[in-house]
Parts: C-alpha cells; structure tokens; sequence
C-alpha cells in the first residue's frame, strides 16, 4: 500500500446527533467524500462520510458509526488519512508534502544540507525544514528562488541560500 497522506482532521462534535467539525487539507474540502473511507494513520480504524457540508472555515460532516455526541467527541484531534495513491496526480510545480518528506537536500553547487523533514504552513507561506546531520534545522521559505528544483525521481531538492534572512542582525551577536 501507497504511504498514506493526511487529507483532514477531526474537531469537536456539532450536534448531537454525532456530526464533528471536519478540517480538510485538500484543495477542494467537499473531495474528502471522493477518496473512499478514510482512516487513522496506523490503518486501525475507518471512517466512511456519509453526508457533508461547508461551515464557515471546516466542513460539519457525519461518520457512518458515528450516532452520538459521545461517539462524536471522542474522535476530536484524530487526523485521517488516504492511501496516496487515491489521490489525483499533482501539476508541474505542485508536491504533496509526503513526496518531499525524506528528500535529500543540497545547496547549489551540491553540497549536502540535510533531509526535508517537514513542510509547514503558519498562514503566510510554506516553509520547508531541512535537518542537517548535525545541529539545529533550517527553516526557509518554500518559493522557488529559495527552492529552485524538486527532483522526485532524483530523490533531492536544490537549495538556494539566502545570502541574509530579515531580521537578522549580524552587531546582535
């Protein structure tokens, strides 16, 4: 089986009638219903959708098994997952987060960085963490001047360095 991906996470129950508050991370949230049962990242437990509707910022949506608040509340924080291969191919210049975790990391002129150990988001851009063998880990925005090249069959990513980040102040030291 393809590594899974997280599409969703659970939050608090809506109702009582054992709807939760369902956060999609796919472009479109209503496609969570189109890739077939979700489930936890270990594969445990499965979660069908058996109706959904857009909230304000989340999906309310309602599990099949799922008939109370009680049942409801106990699901708040799980995340849900897919096979990636469930998932529908990505354009040019867009990556699943899985597909660049685990990547190797080299600057410009092939020397090593590290690992890509995650992509975050904090409202303002994706930034990408690389850990080096030894230290702490960079984070640096995921743009393409700073990343120019994502080679999946290659297995790396090409990292520009910024030659100063903002904010820092070399007389601070």
């Amino acid at each position: 089986m393809a590594a899974p991906v997280c599409v969703a996470r659970i939050g608090a129950a809506h109702g009582v009638r054992g709807a939760v508050r369902l956060w999609t991370f796919t472009e479109d949230p209503l496609a969570v219903k189109d890739y077939g049962p979700l489930m936890t990242k270990d594969g445990a437990r499965q979660f069908e959708v058996t109706h959904a509707r857009e909230a304000k910022d989340h999906l309310v949506v309602t599990l099949k098994g799922v008939a109370t608040r009680d049942d409801a509340e106990r699901l708040n924080g799980l995340e849900l997952y897919v096979p990636r291969d469930r998932l529908p191919d990505t354009d040019d210049g867009e990556y699943y987060h899985t597909d660049l975790i685990g990547l190797a990391a080299v600057t410009t002129s092939e020397q090593p960085l590290g690992k890509v150990i995650a992509i975050h988001n904090f409202g303002a851009g994706d930034i990408i963490e690389i850990a080096p063998p030894q230290g702490a880990t960079m984070l640096l925005p995921f743009t393409n001047a700073v990343v120019p090249t994502v080679d999946l069959d290659g297995g790396r990513v090409v990292i520009d360095l910024p030659q100063e980040i903002d904010g820092d102040d070399p007389s601070a030291a």
